[in-house]
């Protein structure tokens, strides 16, 4: 595709100062974004709960934990794919759907096999809908605040966590059987998805390369209009793109590993696989591993509530740092931050230091995860955008399935501190691959 056929929707949508309509479409993405923390979030208090309840074993509780990793590993492969086939709204919409229903179906498990069944089915929902959700929102940002804005989309994660770590702290202890209501509060999303299908657009550069050029063409005057632009921002004599001749699934897998993208691949899949093993590995088993160090419930929730809360700060830097520093020393600060946090965290004895180095995690390792959701979509252009993602995102699930497994060994083998400097080396890992990722800090998408 030539440069002068490439930029009709492009330099229309890059042209644009933040308006109306992109609020709209952060804060709805957004809030599926924090539905989707919330379920995870949930999962960490609700094992704790059930550890006692059910006197489940460390070996089954771990299970639990990886259930929705297994489908999350699925989910975030097939979600990048179908996106890419059938738009990024659309598969956005399902996913909540999907995990809505499965995540208020968990409320009435009456065993651990059930429950099992139903934390696969969520993860297919939950994996595919992170990838398509900043793929979508990545499409409508300008070039310059394209890293901020995803950034800020992440940081709709710390939102979720903290909905999580109040419902764990408020009503899991204080109710009969208060994971069910916990995760009968999690089918929210389920209705949700509805808002999402009816009250926000397709992404007009994926509209475009299918060839449907008059709905492109709608939704960005819409944005034009929003910002009070109208037509002195329309670029008509600009060509029209050539649609995207069809792809196979597998025949996007293979391009992701062309001369072109193999090393950016290797390089943000070595990361989303490190990243993922270290943060889900802590932080799902952190309330658990307080209550086994002979604090109860409630002061253990309480210890992970005010960790949670070091969220936002994180995104905050990490949202205005991206633009002055650029993706990949961002990312990698703020990984190798999250490795030095680690080390503290799996070394504190006192609740002092057990929360201050909680913070610092939560701090660092959050503000990594906003900048890494930045760069990934960055990678590709747009008829491998999702596909890229969303297999970027499959390969890290695998690392969330593993993680959890190993915890109780490691725990056995050297208990909290052994455990940390693991994930912490795990950190340094990403940390180093992140600078085999292309950095387009203020450069347009590539809309091939």
């Amino acid at each position: 595709m030539t440069d002068t056929a490439e930029a009709t929707v492009a330099r229309r949508l890059d042209a644009l100062p933040f308006t109306r309509a992109h609020l709209k479409v952060l804060t709805g993405s957004g809030l599926g974004w924090a539905l989707d923390a919330m379920d995870v979030g949930l999962v960490s208090f609700i094992l704790a709960a059930l550890v006692v309840e059910w006197s489940l074993t460390g070996e089954q509780a771990s299970w639990i934990a990886s259930a929705g990793f297994v489908g999350m590993a699925i989910g975030a492969s097939l979600g990048g794919l179908l996106a890419d086939r059938f738009g990024r709204r659309s598969v956005f919409a399902i996913t909540l759907l999907v995990y809505g229903i499965a995540t208020g179906a968990s409320a009435l498990a009456g065993g651990i096999v059930a429950l099992l069944i139903l934390r696969v089915v969520v993860g297919l929902g939950l994996g595919a809908e992170l990838p398509v959700a900043s793929t979508y929102v990545s499409e409508f940002a300008p070039a310059r605040m394209r890293g901020r804005l995803i950034v800020i989309l992440e940081a709709f994660w710390a939102v979720g966590w903290t909905a999580a770590a109040l419902i764990g702290f408020f009503v899991i202890p204080n109710i009969d059987q208060g994971w069910r209501w916990a995760f009968a509060l999690g089918a929210i999303p389920a209705v949700y998805a509805l808002v999402v299908r009816w009250g926000l657009p397709e992404s007009a550069r994926w509209l475009e390369r299918q060839g449907r050029r008059a709905e492109s063409e709608a939704v960005v005057t819409r944005f034009e209009q929003s910002a009070a632009v109208g037509a002195d921002q329309r670029r008509r004599t600009d060509p029209p793109v050539t649609p995207v001749a069809a792809m196979t699934g597998g025949s996007r897998l293979r391009v992701l590993w062309s001369a072109e993208f193999r090393v950016r691949t290797a390089a943000l899949w070595i990361v989303w696989f490190c990243v993922n093993f270290a943060y889900y590995g802590a932080f799902i088993w952190i309330p658990t591993i307080l209550f086994s160090q002979g604090y109860d419930l409630v002061k253990s929730f309480g210890f992970t509530l005010i960790i949670t809360l070091a969220q936002l700060p994180g995104y905050a830097v990490a949202a205005w740092l991206i633009e002055v520093w650029g993706r990949r020393v961002t990312l990698s600060v703020f990984l190798a931050g999250s490795a030095v946090a680690a080390v503290l965290f799996g070394t504190a004895s006192t609740e002092g230091a057990i929360i201050a180095a909680g913070m610092a995690l939560s701090f660092f390792n959050l503000g990594a995860w906003g900048a890494l959701y930045a760069v990934t979509p960055e990678m590709y252009p747009t008829s491998l955008r999702a596909t890229g993602s969303g297999w970027a995102a499959g390969v890290g699930r695998i690392a969330s399935i593993v993680a959890p497994l190993t915890v109780p060994v490691l725990l056995g083998m050297g208990g909290a501190p052994l455990l940390f400097v693991v994930f912490a080396a795990f950190f340094v890992l990403a940390a180093a691959a992140a600078w085999g990722l292309k950095d387009v800090r203020g450069e347009a998408l590539d809309d091939r």
